[in-house]
């Protein structure tokens, strides 16, 4: 018996030393270091195989393999900017906003854009296959999750024929997000020609296993004319076939225009840190044309991810909150905020700022809608007004404050899109398009509930346990 407390006592000492070294090792937000020492502590020996899965970051060398990429398209961008630049002007605050991404992530400001807006994965879905079909050089795609099932087979047999044609086509993928696709679903492609990978792969998959730092854009490029970028991935479940989550209610956009090269300019950076050496692209004019397109929204693309110290969409988000003097409002799927956003958002409503947020009327990840339960309720005493969106599952990420700027995208106003995934957003400097996106948002109003203290004052002892104990582990959601 005192040979078996030993061990024990060994045991403890030795997980306790080892989880401290395990989390301070590397670089990380002070929160989530002490979610991760209570996960190594509190739950011996088991902990530190939930911490291989969802605790590990980036390896430096994948962290090299992005920060020593060449931003390949940059100058074809600003010189395509100098017919606008004399006749179109910003107000005070887009232009602080276009300043801080210049600075933070060299996004450079376009303006001859026009916008096509999808809601509707039907209708999303039958305008990217009509654009795809009519490719004549590229087809570039980069995707969170691309499903094995009748649309995502519908979309590599579409690709396929384009490749059979003479169409240079590339994918990437999240292999974690695509619920198991591999390269098995692609073969046909790439019998075609096409190129296919999963990203930031490792030869032994069991090594690369990992929940966070996942690929989570929705990036489409066609002949460096068109784009589409928002919160759509490919599968059935975004048509809403899904019994589970019934209707999909995302946010989608379609670009026309000098922000497409943008988009452009994004994949060849994921790209080239994921593919082979003879698989690399390298600037063509072909791949970044100059545009004849006279439209009117000014768009920046920003992308964040773990490659940087920067959570340049978070700082977006956070200074589109502290500029607003109107109105705010939110769409996201998972309502966690960060300190600082938390905060900003608290101060606006206490300056008299309207603040309205959107969230899903059911879970896809059971702890993370008990957080995003959680922070409602405290918004809610703060004076927001939550809608719970009663029309099927909402996954829109959008934020607008008011009525002139917009943000549309793959980021959810989260921890884990802050910090632990790689996103992209559009940030779009238009009340003209702001007011097309609050038409929507009035159509979302007649199908959302307003929620109350009273909703959350019924729901129970245990539910109000399990959103306070979610809310503790909301660092590393």
């Amino acid at each position: 018996m005192n040979l078996l407390i030993a061990v024990i006592l060994i045991v403890l000492v030795l997980n306790a030393t080892l989880s401290f070294i395990t989390v301070f090792w590397s670089k990380r937000d002070v929160s989530r270091i002490w979610a991760w020492l209570v996960v190594l502590v509190f739950v011996p020996v088991i902990g530190f195989v939930i911490y291989w899965f969802a605790g590990r970051r980036i390896s430096d060398k994948k962290i090299f393999d992005f920060t020593s990429q060449e931003i390949v398209g940059r100058e074809q961008i600003r010189d395509n900017q100098k017919y606008y630049g004399h006749h179109l002007h910003l107000n005070q605050k887009a232009s602080m906003l276009v300043e801080l991404f210049e600075n933070n992530s060299g996004s450079i400001l376009t303006y001859g854009n026009d916008l096509e807006t999808f809601f509707d994965g039907r209708a999303f879905f039958d305008d990217l296959f009509a654009e795809i079909d009519k490719a004549k050089d590229h087809i570039h795609l980069a995707y969170f999750a691309i499903s094995n099932d009748v649309i995502g087979n519908k979309l590599v047999d579409l690709l396929a024929k384009k490749a059979r044609q003479g169409v240079g086509v590339r994918v990437i993928y999240d292999a974690y997000g695509s619920h198991g696709t591999h390269l098995g679903m692609y073969h046909r492609l790439l019998k075609a020609g096409g190129t296919v990978y999963p990203f930031l792969t490792r030869r032994f998959q069991l090594l690369a296993l990992r929940i966070n730092f996942r690929f989570h854009r929705k990036v489409v490029v066609i002949d460096g004319k068109v784009g589409y970028i928002g919160g759509f991935n490919i599968g059935d479940q975004y048509l809403g076939k899904s019994k589970r989550f019934g209707n999909w209610r995302d946010s989608q956009l379609k670009i026309i225009g000098d922000s497409v090269l943008s988009l452009q300019s994004r994949f060849f950076i994921d790209w080239n840190a994921t593919a082979k050496k003879q698989d690399k692209l390298s600037f063509l004019e072909d791949y970044f044309p100059a545009t004849q397109v006279n439209g009117i929204h000014p768009i920046q693309i920003v992308s964040s991810g773990p490659d940087s110290l920067t959570a340049q969409i978070k700082q977006g988000y956070l200074k589109m909150i502290t500029l607003a003097t109107k109105s705010i409002t939110i769409q996201t799927p998972y309502l966690i905020p960060d300190q600082p956003i938390y905060e900003s958002l608290t101060i606006a409503l206490a300056a008299g700022v309207k603040v309205n947020i959107f969230i899903p009327d059911r879970p896809d990840h059971p702890f993370v809608y008990r957080a995003t339960q959680y922070y409602a309720q405290e918004f809610i005493d703060f004076g927001a007004n939550v809608y719970r969106y009663d029309g099927g599952f909402l996954h829109s990420k959008l934020l607008i404050i008011d009525d002139e700027i917009v943000s549309i995208g793959s980021a959810n106003m989260d921890i884990r899109s802050f910090e632990l995934s790689f996103e992209a957003n559009a940030f779009i400097y238009s009340s003209y398009f702001a007011k097309k996106i609050e038409k929507q948002i009035s159509i979302d109003l007649s199908k959302s509930k307003l929620l109350s203290k009273k909703d959350f004052e019924t729901q129970g002892f245990w539910m109000t346990v399990l959103q306070k104990f979610s809310r503790l582990l909301s660092p590393i959601l």
